[in-house]
């Protein structure tokens, strides 16, 4: 049975297209928005608790992104894969510190910088979240000094996570510049064939 991947290419739903696609697995993307369509019953026998993404693999039912990305990269293998014990270990540490350590502030500063419509965009909580980022991004810059990708020279499940969180500060153009490594980074992440099919989904 083919993959089912729940949600709309602009939100999380993002991630699990991206690894989808860099696993290239056959997968029909079901647009469900924020809205109505989190709402309704077939949905809901999904992901009974109404939110996006969600998978159906099968009878294999899931939701999370970044769990689903962790599935389904673990499931079909290949070289995004951790391949030792420590390599998972530290895929699911930066995974984890991503989810800890920049996620909420880059939601906040991204939207209220740039996404959303001017109208409703709050400058105090913007800067409040910018105010927030430079620690972490300086470590997360300080460790890509010395290493192509986060886990070594070859691009793996962890940066896929960890750079899909930072997806739309790089795609609206917030100033990077005092973090090169990370720049670099994820100039080569986010421009891989698979990266740049799942970003046509959420582009066009």
């Amino acid at each position: 049975m083919t993959l089912k991947i729940y949600g709309i290419p602009r939100s999380r739903t993002f991630r699990a297209l991206w690894a989808a696609e860099e696993l290239q697995i056959p997968y029909e993307n079901v647009a469900v928005d924020f809205t109505e369509g989190v709402k309704k019953a077939d949905f809901l026998a999904v992901n009974p608790a109404g939110k996006i993404p969600a998978i159906a693999d099968g009878p294999f039912q899931l939701s999370e992104s970044l769990a689903i990305t962790t599935y389904l990269v673990k499931k079909h293998g290949g070289p995004l894969a951790p391949k030792t014990l420590e390599d998972d270990a530290r895929t699911l540490q930066w995974t984890l510190w991503g989810v800890t350590s920049i996620e909420q502030h880059l939601v906040d500063f991204v939207g209220n910088r740039y996404a959303l419509p001017a109208e409703k965009r709050n400058e105090g909580v913007a800067n409040a979240a910018e105010s927030k980022l430079p620690r972490p991004m300086e470590s997360l810059d300080q460790h890509l000094a010395a290493t192509p990708y986060l886990l070594g020279p070859e691009f793996t499940l962890a940066d896929l996570n960890v750079a899909s969180l930072l997806y739309a500060a790089w795609f609206w153009k917030a100033d990077l510049s005092k973090w090169p490594n990370v720049k670099g980074w994820l100039d080569r992440c986010l421009t891989r064939p698979g990266a740049l099919r799942a970003r046509k989904l959420r582009e066009g």
